[in-house]
């Protein structure tokens, strides 16, 4: 059982706009920044603006920079990752568009690594064929990436609301998105639920990694945009598909939360996988050792660690230097000291951890998804371009690329006015500038009751309004916030990187064991609300697909299946169950 709208109060006040985007990583930041031409745009986050995913993102981006490569190369890469269930046409989009929007990007003033000739300095990651991973500040670049995008949101007059979790989507009479309900909280601002009306929502809520004890993903990382689309009525797909990253520094039996990535660059600049004898175990294993795609790397240190009884395996990439660490990996090199491990002298014990979604809220070539006026890009979109796993570094370019396409698809998607709106219960864009078109009703600001806004959103107000906007609280319930490490005990001892029937029918045993509470509302039990629905959807998909593929691998079931298995698992939630099926892509190239 799950529920169909958080449980919340009715909303204290109001803001309007014409399009709200909730997150602020590289997917969301892009959406606000290329939908300005659209009217008055507000982007909701949910701690600080630069709390997301893409600061942490070390590796770098993936495009077909180089004279020797070209996007038809990077694309074969892509579907050979995503093990025969990438949309082709959406990888062709990614592909073909990502060297101009990288470009961009430097336009903007993002500043990446140069090469000795001055162009561009590009590496290599596993599954990639060709030198095209760009980088900045050796291993920092997401934050990089953040922060020339948030320099030029600084004076974008898009509208911002900080420390604010999103609750569940509003829709109009006719079942289109018509805004959001969201509680504002803490750093001394005024806390309590309030309602965004919208002509159009668009969900950058980033990954769901905290479902697993251990992930490289930050502590907001609660799935919080795909458990409001299900709640929506919207489709997701693909949600067995979560990618554990081959190489997080194993911090001992018992570490939980976020861990210290080792970026795949490592690896791609030589750094070898080796175990406790100092074999190179991926040699053999696939003609890219080292390089292979992610799920091979990680089915290939987890099946070393069981042959050997060992918890962990090593990075060795003391051949570097302590000059190449210093410049090239300065954020690893530094982390791994602060934990006491110097890479310059000794190997880096490593562990596969909880990383990325390859699926998400269903989506077409625009960002659409299967509700009217609702889109969705970044980790919280399924868009077709990762299929099975997820290639290294293409996160970023599909966070980007897909963001831009949005703002494109909302020229012609926009309705002419602002609904009214009811509860649900289920850089620059080209192109011609629109005014703005949101209602234009004034609402009267009580004393303290004003959300956080930026200094240019005079527009965007608070109002002690209790008619009708916020999610109708009877009917929902919340999981209490004691249960969070439960869920996370839950998926990684059955829903991990080893799975198999048994394990995975007690997962969903369990987690329906932890449905029906009946918390008060809150932060805490919001979060862990939106964990559970995620968390049970993962697991119902998981125990459904009965073979290995990509980053799901059934122990039960060790071969990929094509003649029954080619296909996506599409969940739904209706009423409060969860259902999945399976659509056969019937042939079609991917």
């Amino acid at each position: 059982m799950i529920p169909s709208v958080l449980h919340a109060p009715a909303p204290g006040w109001t803001a309007e706009a014409d399009v709200v985007v909730v997150g602020s990583g590289i997917a969301g930041l892009v959406t606000a920044l290329h939908c300005r031409p659209h009217g008055r745009v507000l982007l909701v986050t949910k701690a600080l603006l630069d709390a997301g995913s893409t600061r942490w993102a070390q590796g770098g981006i993936a495009a077909a920079l180089a004279p020797d490569d070209n996007p038809e190369d990077h694309l074969a890469d892509t579907l050979t990752a995503g093990v025969g269930l990438c949309d082709e046409d959406a990888v062709r989009a990614l592909v073909t568009e990502g060297p101009d929007a990288v470009r961009g990007l430097i336009e903007l003033g993002a500043a990446f690594d140069q090469a000795a000739d001055g162009g561009i300095a590009l590496t290599r990651e596993g599954g990639h064929h060709r030198r095209r991973i760009a980088h900045a500040g050796g291993d920092a670049t997401g934050a990089e990436i953040s922060r020339a995008l948030l320099a030029e949101l600084k004076d974008s007059g898009v509208e911002v609301i900080e420390h604010a979790l999103v609750l569940d989507l509003l829709k109009d009479a006719a079942g289109r998105a018509a805004g959001i309900t969201l509680h504002v909280m803490g750093e001394g601002q005024p806390n309590g639920v309030g309602a965004v009306r919208a002509r159009a929502v668009v969900l950058a809520t980033g990954g769901l990694g905290q479902v697993f004890s251990t992930t490289t993903n930050p502590e907001v990382s609660t799935g919080d945009g795909v458990a409001l689309a299900l709640r929506a009525g919207a489709e997701v797909a693909d949600l067995e598909f979560v990618q554990f990253h081959p190489t997080v520094l194993w911090l001992g039996d018992g570490a939980t939360g976020q861990q210290p990535l080792i970026s795949e660059a490592v690896r791609g600049e030589g750094a070898h996988l080796v175990d406790h004898a100092g074999e190179r175990f991926m040699v053999g294993r696939h003609e890219l050792a080292e390089l292979a795609p992610r799920d091979v790397v990680a089915k290939g240190i987890m099946n070393r660690m069981r042959e050997t009884g060992a918890p962990c395996m090593f990075l060795d990439a003391r051949h570097f230097g302590a000059a190449m660490w210093e410049s090239r990996f300065p954020t690893i090199l530094a982390a791994c000291r602060h934990h006491g491990i110097d890479p310059v002298t000794e190997p880096i014990p490593i562990i596969p951890a909880a990383h990325h979604a390859s699926g998400g809220v269903r989506t077409d070539l625009h960002g659409r998804t299967t509700v009217p006026g609702l889109y969705a890009c970044g980790e919280a979109a399924c868009t077709g371009v990762h299929g099975a796993n997820r290639l290294a570094s293409n996160s970023l370019l599909e966070g980007l690329v897909f963001a831009t396409r949005i703002a494109t698809a909302l020229y012609t998607d926009l309705p002419s006015a602002t609904p009214t709106a009811t509860p649900a219960t289920g850089p620059s864009s080209t192109g011609p500038s629109t005014a703005s078109v949101s209602a234009t009703a004034e609402c009267a600001v009580p004393a303290g009751a004003e959300p956080v806004v930026s200094t240019t959103a005079e527009s965007v107000r608070g109002a002690a309004e209790a008619a009708g906007d916020g999610a109708a609280s009877e009917q929902g319930w919340l999981v209490g916030a004691g249960c969070r490490g439960e869920i996370q005990r839950i998926m990684t001892s059955h829903v991990g990187v080893l799975r198999g029937a048994a394990g995975l029918e007690r997962a969903v045993r369990e987690l329906e064991g932890l449905a029906g509470g009946d918390a008060e509302p809150g932060v805490a039990a919001w979060e862990v609300t939106n964990l559970y629905t995620v968390a049970s959807a993962i697991a119902l998909a998981a125990r459904r697909r009965e073979e290995t593929r990509g980053s799901h691998w059934r122990e039960d079931f060790p071969e990929r299946a094509d003649g029954a298995w080619r296909g996506h698992l599409v969940t739904r939630l209706t009423g409060n169950v969860l259902t999945t099926t399976y659509e056969p892509l019937e042939g079609k190239r991917s």
